[in-house]
């Protein structure tokens, strides 16, 4: 099998706080690779943000602790220096961020930022760099870019500073793109348009992206793979399809069951996952899910591997004690909360 692009194996994140130590990502390992799309969901506070600005190196602090590889290209973002890590960002791995309004300066003009990135790891003129910042703008979808090269973060809309932090993003063609929650502020027709164009632009490039989000109609549209994130762990991955179709981890079933359903009639009242997310600070013994899980047995107080427990699926894995007969039983007994077959996410 050929190289992954980016190889992430056991990586775990704390901070030292007064309060003790918080396990923000503990233990996750997963891969990519060229021209596919990984989304990371669960609920926020889940760890999704700090595994991938981790792997930008933007949770460096004197507090910080680090463990486990994220190998990029031969090194190991994990361990790079900053001066290494300042040669790989924006060039081979980049993010578009959750609030371009707060990640644009606001004094200092559209085209000068973008053209920034480009002659930091360029020898460029000025005059090249703003030119490929307008045609970047045009790729994105700004109408009347170089005029707009001139204009500041303010003179424009939520959804056109998304295009300008995309555009920015793909301005050195990287070959990972982060999208962490890209779309969470924007209205759904312009949602649809940058999902569009992340989708575009990424097989264009042949780039591997990272999609963090909370909303699985995002997932169901954009994803290859998924991986679920519940308090600094994975407790789920798989195919779309293995998913949104067959479920294996209660708390997947949960984020299935907050999805609204058109198809449905007579429409149902949406269940919640009872409880609230621990604290990181004292996560509970083994399945951190254990306290909310309506299915917790005796063996669920030891930490259950991340495994395949179904044959005919041995990329899907999931982290749970259940046998997988019986979570079918359980969660068709509960209502069925996963997809059948032809449903549709919407």
């Amino acid at each position: 099998m050929a190289e992954p692009l980016l190889d992430v194996q056991d990586l775990q994140v704390s901070f030292a706080t007064e309060d003790g130590l918080v396990r923000a990502v503990d233990g996750v390992s997963f891969t990519l690779d060229r021209g596919e799309v990984v989304a990371i969901v669960g609920e926020s506070g889940s760890g999704k943000s700090v595994t991938v600005m981790t792997l930008m190196g933007l949770t460096r602090s004197p507090n910080s602790r680090f463990a486990g590889s994220a190998r990029l290209h031969g090194g190991d973002l994990v361990t790079a220096s900053e001066e290494d890590l300042e040669r790989v960002r924006g060039r081979e791995i980049a993010m578009i961020f959750q609030d371009p309004i707060s990640s644009l300066s606001p004094v200092q003009r559209i085209g000068a930022q973008i053209a920034e990135q480009i002659r930091a790891h360029e020898k460029v003129s000025k005059a090249e760099a703003l030119d490929r910042a307008a045609g970047l703008m045009e790729r994105v979808g700004i109408p009347r870019a170089r005029d707009r090269l001139r204009a500041y973060p303010h003179e424009f809309s939520g959804g056109m500073r998304q295009r300008v932090m995309i555009a920015m993003a793909l301005s050195l063609s990287p070959g990972v793109l982060i999208a962490d929650e890209p779309t969470t502020a924007l209205d759904v027709t312009i949602q649809a348009q940058i999902l569009k164009e992340i989708k575009q632009l990424s097989r264009e490039m042949n780039s591997g992206v990272i999609f963090v989000t909370h909303d699985l109609g995002v997932v169901a549209d954009v994803a290859d793979r998924v991986l679920v994130m519940y308090s600094g762990r994975l407790v789920e991955q798989g195919t779309v399809d293995e998913i949104f179709y067959d479920p294996q981890h209660p708390y997947t079933w949960g984020l299935m069951g907050s999805v609204t359903r058109v198809d449905r009639d007579p429409p149902r009242r949406l269940p919640a996952i009872p409880g609230q997310p621990p604290s990181l600070l004292r996560v509970p013994q083994g399945c951190h899910f254990r306290p909310r899980c309506p299915h917790a047995f005796d063996p669920c107080r030891q930490v259950p591997s991340l495994e395949s427990r179904l044959p005919a699926s041995p990329d899907h894995l999931d982290r749970c004690w259940l046998d997988p007969a019986d979570k079918r039983t359980k969660r068709e007994i509960g209502g069925r909360i996963g997809l059948a077959e032809g449903d549709v996410i919407k």
